[in-house]
């Protein structure tokens, strides 16, 4: 019997050849965007069958590709038909070299113009006209055309939110762009990502998993006045006091015309190349507007939390530790009788988020893997996978929650039953990793990627590593990834006080075991220095949850080291005590008790 998956891809390929096109580009993208796509724009998953966040698709007539990073390759293996699709790992064999490999020359590759960002298709053309292969956009997507029952768009509701979690109202933000695009003698700036809409417009919304995100987009002058759009099922009307009078709202099928006519304003508009769809670029091109390719100005004021914003991640890091904390209280009794379950795990935690305050959700699908399970970076439990968590494994839990005032992310190892030497000695070196990236000073303007090697030295040390970035930016109640910051070796933005990052290296033993410890840290000025001839900045850690003691080998520790974690431990209790039942407190000071 032929698979869905193979039908789908034979008629897509007939789809191509009625177009006399040879291949079809099929990233994992909307037209924002965004990290994470609506049903609507599962475009991926309809073809292959693969459910992670990260994925790239080509298709040729004979053969096709499938990419995605370091995270998501063991489940890419498992989930999309090896004899349909050849599966790589996008950072050793890129999507680009396997088309220049393997599409004949003067090909005539489609792509969604939509889909793609304007700098990412000027790279390639560059690179496909150099091996003479034609890259052509196309007016429609030719798999909508295949794809019969494709979910609607989201309609999610658009809410305000109240200044008592933004700190700072949207007139005044507004007023902030507007004098920054002054300042740059720009008329405009056209705002296609999500999230910077949101925070300018003190907007949320529900169009995304696990992101409070409406899918809208939104035009800045340089007078402060907004064009917002948004489709009107989401009811912004219902918000136009909220938003004032400065604040036009508009139907998003409206907003390819309203780019057309940005020919009115005399000086540059911005647009950032990197975030919008090369389709808003070549409109603006095509209308001969004078263009200032940069940075979306709202990128960095939003990643740079103010005092409220700041508060609020720490209020949030209270009661999403106190869930956990009981939670692992309760586990370490629970998973006794052998009938806890990933995904039942999963379900308590959440049980657990759900009672405490402003609470609306988790922040991403949560990586609740135990044994083998753990070493896939970013597994997600199912029916069918779903495994009991047994004794003598390590039980790899990364999850998060939206609340009204902050974002959380955090990930902890704990040892069901006795834990190995080996798996000690692995959890020691990425816990050491873990401190000294938490415990670094450093130079204003020192970036992301002067600091990732400070996470792996010690597994670097005995020849080991792990296939993923350190660290990525938070927002605040938005994206649970946030840029322009980040703890990588490609991440070059300089880290600012008011950011935060997330701390997590890790270790993974394909078949085996996964180690992953992760807290959320705020940059912060250093004060706790002498006077030094450069201003100093320091992290400070959100998150508070302990470590597991069980799996701490005292004997690979400094005693810096050693102090930390007792430090660290300390600051958990004394901020989690408060909010426990009394069982549960007991447990917190059995965990925390000092490491001699």
């Amino acid at each position: 019997m032929t698979s869905p998956f193979a039908l789908r891809l034979q008629f897509l390929r007939d789809q191509l050849t009625q177009s006399s096109y040879d291949g079809f580009l099929v990233p994992m993208a909307d037209e924002f965007q965004s990290e994470y796509v609506p049903a609507s724009a599962q475009r991926i998953q309809f073809l292959s069958g693969f459910t992670g966040s990260a994925g790239f698709i080509i298709v040729l007539k004979d053969k096709a590709g499938f990419f995605t990073d370091g995270r998501y390759v063991l489940q890419a293996h498992q989930q999309v038909p090896t004899d349909l699709f050849q599966i790589y790992d996008s950072g050793v064999f890129s999507p680009t070299a396997w088309l220049i490999e393997h599409a004949p020359p003067y090909s005539k590759i489609a792509y969604d113009p939509w889909l793609h960002t304007a700098e990412s298709i000027t790279k390639l053309t560059k690179t496909m006209n150099e091996k003479n292969i034609l890259l052509m956009a196309v007016t429609t997507n030719p798999i909508d055309a295949i794809w019969k029952d494709r979910p609607p768009a989201p309609t999610a509701p658009l809410v305000a939110y109240d200044i008592r979690f933004a700190g700072k109202s949207s007139s005044d933000k507004r007023a902030m762009i507007a004098e920054h695009l002054a300042k740059k003698n720009l008329s405009a700036a056209v705002l296609t990502d999500p999230t910077s809409v949101a925070w300018l417009l003190n907007i949320r919304g529900g169009d995304v998993a696990n992101t409070p995100l409406p899918l809208s987009f939104a035009i800045v002058d340089a007078q402060g006045a907004v064009q917002l759009f948004v489709d009107p099922r989401k009811g912004a009307a219902n918000l136009s006091h909220h938003l004032g009078c400065d604040v036009s709202i508009l139907p998003i099928d409206q907003f390819s015309s309203a780019l057309e006519h940005c020919g009115s304003y005399q000086l540059p508009i911005r647009i950032d190349p990197t975030e919008a769809a090369s389709a808003i670029v070549d409109k603006l091109k095509s209308a001969h507007i004078k263009l200032d390719l940069g940075d979306d100005p709202c990128l960095l004021p939003k990643a740079c939390k103010n005092d409220i914003e700041i508060e609020g991640m720490r209020a949030a890091h209270r009661r999403d530790g106190a869930a956990l904390v009981t939670f692992l209280s309760w586990l370490e009794k629970a998973q006794i009788a052998g009938d806890v379950s990933e995904i039942s795990a999963d379900e308590k935690l959440a049980s657990f988020r759900a009672q405490t305050p402003l609470y609306q959700g988790p922040s991403f699908d949560t990586i609740s893997g135990v044994g083998a399970h753990g070493a896939i970076i970013h597994y997600r439990a199912t029916p069918t996978t779903n495994r009991l968590l047994e004794t003598g494994q390590l039980y790899l839990l990364d999850s998060g929650g939206q609340y009204l005032d902050g974002t959380t992310d955090v990930t902890r190892t704990i040892a069901l039953g006795l834990p190995t030497q080996e798996m000690r000695d692995r959890y020691t070196r990425v816990l050491k990793g873990h401190i000294a990236l938490a415990a670094i000073r450093f130079p204003e303007g020192t970036a992301g990627s002067d600091l990732d090697v400070l996470a792996r030295q010690y597994l670097w040390a005995v020849g080991l590593d792990y296939n993923h970035g350190t660290g990525h930016g938070v927002g605040s109640y938005l994206g649970v990834h946030e840029g322009p910051q980040g703890i990588s070796k490609r991440n070059h933005i300089a880290l600012v006080p008011g950011m935060v990052v997330s701390n997590e290296p890790g270790y993974y033993k394909t078949g085996h075991y996964g180690i992953r410890l992760e807290n959320l840290q705020l940059v912060t000025s250093s004060l706790d220095l002498p006077p030094a001839e450069k201003k100093m900045l320091g992290f400070e850690s959100l998150t508070l949850v302990p470590f597991d003691r069980h799996l701490v080998d005292r004997s690979l520790l400094t005693e810096e080291e050693r102090l930390w974690i007792n430090t660290y431990h300390t600051k958990v209790r004394d901020q989690l005590n408060p909010l426990l039942d009394n069982n549960t407190r007991q447990w917190l000071d059995a965990a925390t008790q000092p490491l001699a």
